[in-house]
């Protein structure tokens, strides 16, 4: 396929897409690779665009130099961006409540904080970019998995394998839900009773240790 054919398939299918104002959307097409320039109401709009392009056939790669343009009703002042925004983050099931932290900027959302699983993260920009008045969208949430309490406790037993003068056999590990690991059991001199607390501690997820091993 020549680039005129696939420029005008893709014009065709942006003006299909019932979604999109494609108004003001221009396309150049060489060796394949798309650019669309122009400018869109919405970065919801910006995005579509993108996905109705990378949809047809005989695209081979895509550069986005599109504006966002608010104007009219698209239009909305940062404060009230960031309410809505929280407010649909909070209404989201996939979304731990209060995970998330927004900043908005000249309608640029900056998104923060930690989540357990990736498609938490990914959720939480599909849920502000649609808001009016966005520009973009930059996902700076963390992934950081959740460890089990059998996770944690097997971590700190390798950990203490690893640690050759500490006898692991004599130490009794365990882990609570809240992430507090309590040592109990005996060692044969002091410095292993502070090896065994680093290994502990070594693990990710340990929010607390107790110490509570003798030395015998």
């Amino acid at each position: 396929m020549n680039d005129m054919v696939l420029r005008q398939n893709i014009l065709d299918e942006l003006e299909f897409e019932p979604s999109l104002n494609a108004a003001h959307i221009g396309v150049s097409v060489e060796n394949g690779v798309v650019t669309l320039s122009g400018h869109v109401a919405t970065y919801m709009e910006k995005n579509t665009a993108a996905d109705v392009v990378c949809r047809v056939k005989g695209v081979r790669g895509i550069a986005q130099d599109m504006e966002v343009r608010p104007a009219g009703k698209h239009r909305t002042a940062d404060d009230e961006i960031a309410k809505r925004a929280l407010n649909i983050l909070n209404w989201s099931t996939a979304i731990p409540e209060g995970a998330v932290q927004v900043q908005v900027e000249d309608g640029w959302v900056v998104l923060k904080g930690t989540v357990e699983w990736n498609y938490q993260k990914i959720a939480a920009t599909e849920a502000v970019r649609a808001l009016a008045g966005v520009f973009d969208v930059a996902n700076n949430i963390e992934v950081k998995p959740y460890l089990s309490q059998f996770d944690v406790k097997r971590r700190i037993e390798e950990a203490l394998n690893r640690t050759v003068r500490v006898e692991p056999s004599d130490i009794q590990v365990n882990v609570d839900e809240t992430g507090k690991v309590t040592l109990e059991g005996r060692v044969k001199f002091w410095a292993e009773r502070g090896l065994a607390t680093q290994a502990a501690w070594s693990a990710p997820g340990v929010r607390a240790v107790e110490n509570l091993l003798t030395v015998a």
